[in-house]
């Protein structure tokens, strides 16, 4: 997968693409990461990529110029499947991830101050948020989608099997994970994840993401449509 970002502040990438699992990708060549600096495309010798919103208000407001050119740049080489990180998008989850993780390119613009000119949205494919709060910048939820997309990519993670059964993936949390030792403080590892039966070890674990999720996310319920192989949730 190729992904270009477009941001005001592009060293705040450096050292989250130069880390763990997102550092192994790229140079396994599974993921490549290009940013580029939105003021290299201002129109103007201070190379101003904002200004005072029509209408006044507080703030400013990010210009159509700059995003317009940059992403005529960027696509010169390769057309990409264009984001927008704006509070108004489609809010994020592991469905999309894995909608975006059937693209080839994925080009994200982030954002600052107000907000957009109403235009941008004109050279977009998808609007995204992240959540209902408020950021400095559309930076963290760019590394953040990146992040969560890769993990979906064949061959980023050590073993396939890691991804399929992370939380979310089937619409539930995670099922309890255990390590040495087996008694800790007089808190001992269930039974069951000692005895070698995969087959109840598995449904040991369908049980309990169902109980983890009915307890913690019950809203998570109406949306899931499976547990585990054969194992139907009816919410």
């Amino acid at each position: 997968m190729h992904v270009d970002i477009i941001s005001i502040f592009p060293s705040m990438f450096d050292s989250v693409l130069n880390s763990s699992i997102l550092k192994r990708a790229v140079e396994k060549g599974k993921l490549e990461v290009k940013i580029h600096n939105l003021r290299d495309f201002a129109e103007d010798k201070h190379n101003t990529t904002d200004d005072a919103p029509y209408g006044g208000g507080a703030g400013m407001v990010m210009k159509v110029e700059p995003i317009a050119k940059c992403l005529r740049n960027v696509e010169k080489k390769k057309k990409g499947f264009k984001i927008l990180l704006t509070p108004a998008g489609k809010k994020f989850d592991q469905a999309l991830a894995k909608k975006l993780a059937k693209k080839k390119n994925l080009i994200f613009v982030c954002g600052h101050y107000e907000g957009f000119d109403e235009r941008v949205k004109d050279y977009i494919d998808e609007e995204i948020s992240i959540g209902d709060y408020v950021l400095t910048g559309g930076e963290i939820p760019a590394l953040l989608i990146v992040d969560a997309v890769m993990r979906l990519l064949p061959g980023v993670l050590g073993n396939e099997e890691s991804a399929k059964n992370e939380s979310f993936m089937d619409g539930l949390l995670d099922y309890p994970h255990y390590t040495r030792p087996a008694d800790y403080k007089g808190k001992k590892v269930p039974e069951v994840l000692l005895s070698g039966n995969h087959e109840k070890i598995a449904k040991w674990r369908s049980e309990e993401a169902l109980k983890l999720t009915k307890e913690k996310r019950p809203d998570l319920l109406a949306k899931a449509n499976k547990l585990s192989k054969g194992v139907y949730i009816c919410p």
